[in-house]
């Protein structure tokens, strides 16, 4: 089972496993905030199992650095939906393509159907007629930084920001 962490100012942190969650709440740098599932039974103490915790300290998190590019990412960012019709993406597409010039890059990649991904070929949106829903534009935020928030449980929902309103 998986506990997510958050920094004492209630932003997500990291995704730790209850284990690592209950030591941390029993040296007292963190509290439980929310539960989930069965309890923990020890020799002599039964502990409820962590499903939120939240640090007593604040924690500086690391740089503002610019995730790395990658299909997951892409896909993620665009919320699986193709940055030319709409409709639920599989691929990544490069809208300047790459055999012109087109960079690996947040800014020139975008989710794309299998359908658009073949009809648009090596041209520009341009030169297609297309527009893009959206302006391709690297992600921002901590939650982009931990990977286990791809598949968040249910108790996790009121402590993460809406991915919609990013």
């Amino acid at each position: 089972m998986r506990t997510l962490v958050l920094n004492a100012g209630y932003e997500p942190l990291a995704v730790v496993t209850f284990r690592r969650a209950l030591v941390l709440v029993l040296a007292g740098k963190a509290s439980i905030v929310a539960e989930g599932g069965d309890p923990v039974v020890g020799p002599q103490e039964v502990f409820s199992r962590p499903s939120v915790i939240l640090l007593n300290r604040y924690i500086r998190p690391r740089g503002n650095s610019v995730s790395s590019v990658s299909r997951r990412g892409v896909l993620r960012r665009d919320g699986h939906r193709c940055g030319y019709c709409g409709k639920a993406a599989h691929t990544i597409d490069h809208v300047l393509p790459r055999s012109r010039g087109g960079k690996d890059s947040w800014e020139n990649l975008v989710a794309c159907c299998l359908k658009c991904n073949n009809t648009k070929g090596d041209h520009t949106p341009a030169e297609m007629g297309w527009q893009l829903r959206f302006m391709p534009q690297a992600p921002v935020g901590t939650v982009w930084r931990i990977r286990e928030l791809e598949k968040p449980t249910p108790e996790w929902s009121e402590y993460l920001p809406d991915e919609s309103a990013a």
